[in-house]
């Protein structure tokens, strides 16, 4: 097995695998590998999201996130058409059930239209039954570009473009413990092999801030995690909503509020909510990592974000634990949802990047060291704007390594 490489990329989820895709293309001399610690890429947040192909609404016009969201979905879609990846250009709707939500509402798509994001329009209520028959609100958006697709199947795809080159390799099972500095070379140890590279490139999701510390790096942001809950529609529900169904998202917070998804390989989901996990890496509710648990909590940022938000907290454990206060949230949207509409399903967990003020980080956080860079926040939409992350990824990294 080669264990030089020009380049190491450390995680292979959905943005680690695109940047080293680009850097394929782009330097088609150089030699890339990437390296995941678990047994198949895309373990953690690629394959717990929902599964949705944002259309870059949400975001401030002329961020990096509402510039890379809508080149990245048209450039995905493109993708995934060339590639036979399933997806599903079926639009949805977000929906206003409050005069109070309307403002938002509006400046929502006003972003959309400066963003360059094609076919929305507001609607009326009369459009919103046509659309969603079982759903109600006073008014709405109607955002027919975006769409469903499994990101697990679009990071494996990657994977196997990335492995059908003659010099570069995704290898998986690869968890990396430690780093060794060298002149002009790092050496990157994993639990079972050692590999030495001219460069690192970490994109590590959950774990972002520790490998980047484990690099030498310094950073003064730090992982906290939060688990989304879901339930499914039941065989008995699955009439109430056809497509996507959206609240107004409440403008304090990037989470999107409980929705309701149509998902590509079949069923209906509907959350999720966002609560604090003692355990990044732990898909059940009472998942506990001491270790976890003590890096948030000795984290000065932890406890400012708690102390702005704590009522919003609160309120979202209420959400995680009891059904009949998650089902009256999705009776917002749906008045007629019943208790035997819905049952509890899978759950996802999202790295949020903290600054020291306890302020989530809304955009790219990028750290650069020696003969490293390091991925630290590639927020959502990062599973849909993947390719233009990862383009964006590898253009700075040809820059800053002068790779040639």
């Amino acid at each position: 097995m080669n264990t030089n490489y020009d380049i190491i990329i450390v995680g292979g989820g959905i943005v680690g695998l695109a940047t080293a895709l680009k850097l394929t293309r782009l330097h088609p001399n150089k030699s890339i590998l990437v390296l995941e610690k678990e047994k198949e890429v895309a373990a953690h947040q690629t394959s717990h999201n929902s599964g949705v192909i944002h259309s870059g609404i949400y975001y401030k016009p002329g961020s990096y996130k509402a510039r890379n969201c809508v080149d990245g979905r048209r450039e995905l879609v493109k993708f995934a058409q060339e590639h036979h990846i399933k997806h599903d250009i079926c639009g949805k709707i977000i929906v206003a059930t409050h005069e109070s939500e309307l403002a938002h509402m509006n400046k929502v798509y006003n972003n959309g239209i400066a963003n360059g994001v094609e076919n929305i329009e507001i609607i009326d209520s009369k459009r919103i039954k046509e659309i969603e028959p079982y759903c109600e609100g006073i008014s709405g958006l109607w955002v027919g570009c975006t769409g469903i697709i499994d990101y697990g199947d679009v990071a494996r795809k990657y994977a196997e473009l990335i492995n059908a080159t003659s010099t570069s390799k995704v290898l998986t099972s690869q968890k990396v413990i430690g780093f060794e500095k060298h002149t002009g070379t790092t050496t990157v140890i994993t639990e079972s092999t050692k590999f030495t590279a001219k460069y690192i490139i970490t994109t590590s999701g959950l774990q972002a801030d520790r490998i980047t510390k484990k690099e030498g790096a310094k950073t003064d942001a730090a992982i906290v995690g939060f688990r989304g809950d879901y339930y499914d529609l039941t065989d008995k529900g699955l009439s109430k909503v056809n497509n996507l169904i959206y609240p107004v998202p409440n403008p304090k917070f990037p989470f999107l509020g409980v929705h309701f998804t149509r998902m590509i390989k079949g069923g209906t989901e509907c959350g999720p909510n966002a609560v604090f996990v003692f355990d990044r890496e732990g898909y059940k509710k009472t998942a506990f990592s001491l270790k976890d648990t003590a890096e948030a909590f000795g984290y000065r940022g932890t406890w400012k974000f708690f102390g702005k938000h704590w009522r919003f907290g609160l309120d979202e454990y209420r959400g995680a634990f009891s059904k009949t206060y998650f089902l009256n949230r999705l009776r917002k949207l749906i008045p007629t949802l019943e208790m035997d509409d819905i049952i509890a399903s899978r759950c996802g967990i999202r790295a949020m990047a903290l600054g020291p003020e306890g302020d989530m980080l809304d955009d790219f956080k990028i750290e650069k060291h020696n003969n490293a860079m390091h991925v630290i926040n590639s927020p959502s939409p990062a599973a849909t704007a993947s390719l233009a992350y990862g383009n964006e990824i590898a253009l700075m990294a040809t820059e800053y390594f002068n790779l040639k």
